[in-house]
């Protein structure tokens, strides 16, 4: 990179710059952006329903389309963040994803809108292998879960928005109109995006020398001119990664932590009103409750998590301990099931949404955590999570739907989904070994210890 006077003043600042925290802002808007795009189908459905005389089955085929071809391609999304880094593949993943958008508002028949919909979930399959791969260069270990929780936060942020944003849209400009201008919103990011984002700290002017030494957790002296990853160990194959216990223990608590949040991405509405009879009215002014629940459960499950790690506490129980906690508290949606209650019900479901994204903060952050020192592997090892994520996500609401049918009530599906939860919480606890930068490199000679090692997974370019 070329020093310009800009650069100069940037890394001889007497402050700390705090460009790391404009990162988790733009990472924040892109996963609203990208959860209002994927949402919005089923707030026009109704009218789409009756524009194109569309019965239930092929309306639940057009709502569950975007998750097949999304969890399918997890894992090529996350080598290619891993290989051209999440600048590029994220620019070019908001362009497509937007135009796919857009486009869905140019609907002919539900054959286009089940193509577009199925492009959606190929084109935002690489939102969160980026995010995590962000986090992993641009975040020192003590604020990785904090910039998980506040980015993530994006989706309960999308979510909530949707309905009331798609409603004024859909009655001002039509529901085609509100496609168009949702994909043109996307553009506006992406452009954003590629102007203001790096993929490394080294490679932004703006970023500070003190700012980059504590991304870097260099206590103290100035940040070496060359830094190079030893490129002698090559990266765990496949068969390294799926043979470790924390890669598949933290994949078995996203399975759990999705199985529970799916049911409030599909089901929470229809059990408000059919088991708990709240109206439309009711289901308008309190079932965003939990959703305002889940917001804070993000920020305080990154926040505790960083806390303890910097109190002195080891990484591995740092996200071991909050992790399993919020996934025991994610459990109460069962005890929502059968307390009498309407008010109680609702109260203990916003804590359940609540525990499950405080352990969200925490699963999202591990993959970076883990990531071997000099090899960017983060992103690929978010795409794993996120494949099963996908798959969890598929299987509640079928789950859930068949017991209901079953039984004529919410109440198996919902105690199926505390039993995951607290089967999630002893994954984490039992099968996790540790969680460091060591995990999945140990026995691989790699050499230079800890100092190298944050260096190398930070640093793999040279700083010119």
């Amino acid at each position: 990179m070329r020093e310009t006077d800009g650069t100069r003043d940037a890394r001889t600042a007497p402050t700390r710059t705090r460009v790391r925290w404009q990162v988790v802002v733009l990472l924040f808007l892109a996963v609203v952006v990208n959860y209002v795009d994927r949402s919005s189908l089923s707030v026009v459905l109704p009218v789409v329903k009756e524009e194109f005389h569309l019965d239930d089955s092929v309306s639940g085929l057009l709502l569950g389309a975007f998750f097949w071809t999304y969890a399918a391609f997890q894992i090529p999304c996350g080598r290619l963040v891993d290989r051209f880094g999440p600048r590029r593949v994220l620019a070019v993943a908001a362009v497509a994803w937007s135009l796919v958008t857009a486009a869905t508002g140019l609907a002919s028949g539900w054959v286009w809108l089940l193509a577009s919909r199925l492009l959606l979930g190929v084109t935002q399959a690489a939102m969160f292998p980026a995010g995590t791969s962000c986090v992993a260069y641009w975040f020192p270990r003590a604020e990785r879960a904090t910039a998980s929780g506040l980015y993530d936060s994006g989706a309960r942020v999308g979510t909530l928005v949707t309905l009331p944003l798609f409603a004024v849209l859909t009655a001002a400009v039509g529901w085609r109109g509100a496609f168009v201008l949702a994909g043109a919103v996307g553009l506006v990011w992406a452009l954003l995006w590629w102007r203001l984002f790096r993929d490394r700290p080294d490679e932004d002017a703006r970023v500070g020398e003190a700012e980059a030494r504590h991304i870097h957790e260099e206590e103290d002296g100035p940040v070496p001119e060359a830094v190079r990853a030893d490129a002698s160990a090559p990266p765990p194959g496949w068969g390294e990664l799926l043979r470790n216990r924390t890669v598949w223990g933290t994949v078995l608590a996203v399975i759990a932590q999705s199985y529970v949040i799916y049911f409030f991405i599909t089901w929470f509405p229809s059990y408000l009103v059919d088991a708990r009879g709240f109206t439309l009215l009711q289901l308008g002014l309190f079932g965003m409750l939990p959703g305002f629940a889940a917001i804070v459960g993000n920020w305080l499950g990154g926040w505790a998590s960083d806390l303890l790690v910097r109190c002195g506490r080891t990484l591995t129980f740092a996200r071991k301990s909050c992790g399993a906690g919020g996934l025991l508290v994610g459990a109460s949606v069962g005890a929502a099931a059968v307390v009498p209650g309407a008010g109680a019900a609702l109260a203990l479901l916003s804590l359940s949404f609540a525990g499950v994204s405080f352990a969200t903060s925490v699963l999202l952050t591990i993959p970076a955590d883990i990531s071997p020192p000099g090899t960017p592997l983060a992103g690929t090892l978010q795409s794993l999570q996120n494949t099963f994520s996908g798959i969890a996500g598929i299987a509640s609401p079928v789950i859930v739907g068949v017991l209901k049918d079953l039984t004529g009530s919410f109440v198996p599906g919902l105690l199926s989904a505390a039993l995951v939860a607290v089967l999630g919480a002893l994954a984490l606890l039992v099968v996790v070994d540790r969680v460091d930068a060591d995990v999945l490199s140990a026995g691989r000679g790699r050499s230079g210890g800890r100092t190298r090692g944050r260096a190398g997974l930070h640093r793999s370019s040279v700083r010119k």
